[in-house]
């Protein structure tokens, strides 16, 4: 029987992007951002400085030394065994995040193979049976089940299936074996 496929989100979901993007951004700006701060509002209201932010994002290392969330190695470990992960990432849209991306995941998940990571432009093309991911851009399109993990950006959104953590999403996946 064929196992059941997730495709997971890199930034918001396996990295904490959050916390490195609010530290290289308050540095460069000025500004006394903090994760409660910006709690409901769009990464545009955020982080206003959007020349600032593109240029942090396309700095050489900012995707690589990405802290891993919580729980994250051990959560795709243990779906691993009953599912097919594919780690998906929107990264063409920062070019030099490719191999940063790719260097990262060897580090921290080098127990996903490199034919399941998809670096894309759009997760339109995604057909797999779940998608976790912190972006309703992304989930609105989802060909099977969206599933929202918990972001700044998105705590005011309802329409999806909400996951606040990897412990959540472990819980809320296994319920469907």
């Amino acid at each position: 029987m064929r196992k059941k496929t997730i495709a997971v989100d890199m930034d918001g979901v396996l990295a904490d992007i959050e916390t490195q993007l609010i530290e290289h951004y308050n540095k460069a700006y000025g500004t006394s951002l903090s994760k409660e701060s910006i709690q409901g509002l769009s990464e545009e209201e955020a982080f206003k400085e959007r020349e600032l932010l593109h240029g942090i994002l396309n700095k050489g290392n900012f995707f690589r030394t990405l802290p891993v969330m919580p729980h994250a190695v051990e959560s795709l470990r243990e779906l691993q065994k009953n599912f097919e992960i594919f780690i998906v990432s929107a990264a063409t849209e920062f070019p030099i995040s490719l191999g940063e991306k790719v260097a990262w995941l060897g580090e921290h998940f080098p127990f996903i193979k490199w034919e399941n990571i998809v670096l894309c432009g759009s997760k339109r093309i995604i057909n797999t049976d779940y998608l976790i991911d912190d972006h309703c851009k992304n989930l609105d399109y989802c060909m099977g089940k969206p599933i929202m993990f918990t972001a700044f950006h998105n705590i005011n959104q309802t329409h999806h299936l909400r996951v606040n953590n990897w412990k959540e999403a472990v819980a809320v996946l296994n319920e469907t074996l």
